[in-house]
């Protein structure tokens, strides 16, 4: 067992865990469940951060240098070891895009768009979940109800930003500050995206027009490679009259 071949067992499992955690947490954040109608949701909470914390076991075993990819998973580790902070908890829901990812195919459209809706809907959902988990029980908030978290994610994360919604608590600022960075690094990425799309099609169209006019070229020095091939034959058949001319006088001498 090797860890491509481990990842590519547990991806559709693991999105179905992602789902299951994600609809237990929407459901208890939005319905605003607590005390005992609140302990089956976090038993599913937490038994699906049990997965995620196997999951991440199972990685670093599988990994061919376990050193380094335990360093350059640092985030992994930190989603696993701080099962108290929810909101981090949610961004293992990107395994939703790698899934997504394979079933749109490998061309840069798909790609592209993939990445812009998947991305843009799923940090739009766990920003307002999150900030919201955070905001709506808190002194002077603001954001109180699933709409007007889903209004001001939608307006941070588009650097909008109107200001009739903002965070009050501390863990909420944290947060925003997150969805912030996001949606820069989303709009990054289909800048860039755009670019290479454009640059490609710019190529290709490149290569057509050379295409094109190495055809008209051929197709005009036909007709001079055609006359050139008779010259040659008349030439070909001159030099041979000339030499059967001078081996008669030859013999006549």
């Amino acid at each position: 067992m090797t860890q491509a071949r481990y990842r590519d067992l547990v991806e559709w499992p693991l999105m179905i865990t992602a789902l299951i955690f994600l609809g237990a947490y929407a459901w208890q954040v939005i319905g605003r469940v607590d005390g005992a109608a609140a302990q089956p949701f976090e038993v599913i909470l937490w038994i699906t951060w049990g997965i995620f914390a196997l999951d991440y076991i199972a990685n670093l075993w599988l990994a061919d240098d376990r050193k380094r990819w335990f360093f350059w998973n640092l985030h992994e580790l930190l989603i696993v070891v701080l099962p108290f902070f929810r909101p981090l908890r949610l961004l293992r829901l990107v395994t939703l895009l790698s899934v997504l990812h394979r079933t749109v195919g490998e061309t840069l459209r798909g790609r592209i768009a993939t990445y812009v809706a998947g991305s843009a809907a799923m940090l739009v959902l766990v920003g307002a979940l999150a900030v919201l988990d955070v905001e709506q029980s808190a002194p002077d908030a603001k954001i109180v109800t699933f709409g007007d978290a889903l209004w001001w994610a939608i307006t941070t994360i588009t650097t909008v930003g109107y200001g009739d919604l903002y965070p009050v608590t501390p863990m909420g600022r944290v947060v925003a500050a997150a969805l912030m960075m996001s949606g820069i690094a989303v709009l990054g990425i289909v800048t860039a995206s755009i670019a290479s799309w454009l640059v490609q099609r710019i190529e290709e169209n490149a290569e057509g027009v050379a295409a094109a006019v190495e055809d008209k070229t051929l197709a005009a020095e036909a007709p001079v490679r055609a006359e050139i091939a008779v010259l040659m034959t008349e030439i070909t058949a001159l030099r041979q009259e000339i030499a059967e001319l001078r081996e008669l006088n030859e013999e006549r001498r």
